[in-house]
C-alpha cells in the first residue's frame, strides 16, 4: 500500500495570548490566556487527491497550513508528508511542498517576472527552463504579457494574487498548499486558477490541500472535504457524502453551505463577523 501524501495523528496547537487585567494598575502583569487553534486533529490525504478544508476565520485552517509547511511545530501529535516527519525531517518536507497564501509577500518594486525569477533561483531551477515556464503559467492564469514587466505595486490585488499562484506552481511541488488562493479574484479569474489546479494534479502527479471560504469552489474542485470549527474536524467526506448529511428542503438539493449551517449552527458570514 502506497504512503499517504499527508498524515496527521492527534495534532494539537495552542497559542498563548497576553491580556492585562483592566481592574488593576497600569503596569500590572498581563494574564496569559490559552487559545486552542487545533484540537486533536487526525486525517489522511491520499496521493493525487485535492483535499479541501472548510471553515470560518479562527477555525484553525491557516494554523494547519503553517504546520504542514514547517512554519510552526505541533505541541502534540505527529505530521508526516509523504512519510517524512515535519519536525525531524524539515528539509526533506520543504523540498516536496510549496505554499500559496492569501497574504503572499512580494518585492513590490519588482515585476512579476523578477519576482518569479527570484523564486526560481531560490529553488535552483535552470533559468532557461524557468523563464519559459513562468510565461506559460502566467498566460494560463490569465495575466497579459504587457503586465509581466510592470512593478507589482501598480497591479491590482487580484493580479498580485495570480502572481502568487504562479509562484506556487512554478516549482511543480509534490504537495501544494493553497491557503485561500482565489480570495480577491473575479469569477473569471477564479475559474482560471481552478482549472490550473486540476491541470497541475493531472499533469504533475501533485497532491493539493486547499483551504477556502468559498463553498462552490470546494464543491467544484475537491475530492474530499473536512469541515473544521473551533480547531476540531466536525465532518469529513466527499462533497456528495457531506450533502447527504442534510435532508432536502422545499424540494431543493442541499448545498455545502447547508451542511455547514447544519453542523455548526451558524452561517459562514456570522462566524466571520465574530
Amino acid at each position: 500500500m502506497s504512503t499517504p501524501a499527508l498524515e496527521l495523528n492527534q495534532v494539537c496547537k495552542v497559542f498563548t495570548k497576553k491580556e492585562r487585567d483592566k481592574t488593576k494598575a497600569r503596569f500590572a502583569p498581563k494574564k496569559r490566556e490559552k487559545v486552542i487553534a487545533l484540537d486533536d486533529v487526525s486525517l489522511s490525504v491520499n496521493r493525487r487527491e485535492i483535499f479541501g478544508v472548510l471553515g470560518p476565520n479562527g477555525s484553525g485552517k491557516s494554523t494547519l497550513i503553517r504546520l504542514l509547511s514547517t512554519l510552526l511545530i505541533p505541541d502534540k501529535g505527529t505530521i508526516r508528508v509523504f512519510g517524512h516527519d515535519v519536525e525531524k525531517e524539515e528539509f526533506a518536507v520543504k523540498r516536496l511542498i510549496n505554499r500559496v497564501s492569501v497574504d503572499a509577500a512580494f518585492f513590490k518594486k519588482f515585476s512579476p517576472l523578477e519576482n518569479l525569477t527570484y523564486a526560481a533561483r531560490l529553488y535552483g531551477m535552470p533559468m532557461r527552463e524557468a523563464r519559459e515556464k513562468m510565461r506559460q503559467i502566467m498566460l494560463r492564469l490569465g495575466l497579459k504579457e504587457e503586465t509581466f514587466n510592470q512593478p507589482m505595486e501598480h497591479m491590482s490585488r487580484g493580479m498580485q494574487q495570480k502572481v502568487a499562484v504562479a509562484r506556487g506552481f512554478l516549482t511543480s511541488p509534490t504537495l501544494l498548499l493553497l491557503d485561500e488562493p482565489t480570495t480577491g479574484l473575479d469569477p473569471h479569474s477564479k475559474r482560471d486558477v481552478q482549472g490550473f489546479v486540476r491541470q497541475i494534479r493531472a499533469e504533475h502527479d501533485a497532491t493539493i490541500l486547499l483551504t477556502t471560504h468559498d463553498m462552490e469552489e470546494a464543491d467544484r474542485l475537491c475530492d474530499r472535504i473536512a469541515i473544521i470549527d473551533e480547531g476540531k474536524i466536525i465532518a469529513l467526506d466527499t462533497p456528495k457524502g457531506l450533502k447527504e448529511l442534510v435532508s432536502k428542503r422545499n424540494g431543493h438539493e442541499p448545498t455545502l453551505e447547508d451542511v455547514f449551517i447544519e453542523l455548526t449552527g451558524k452561517k459562514m458570514e456570522e462566524k466571520e463577523a465574530e
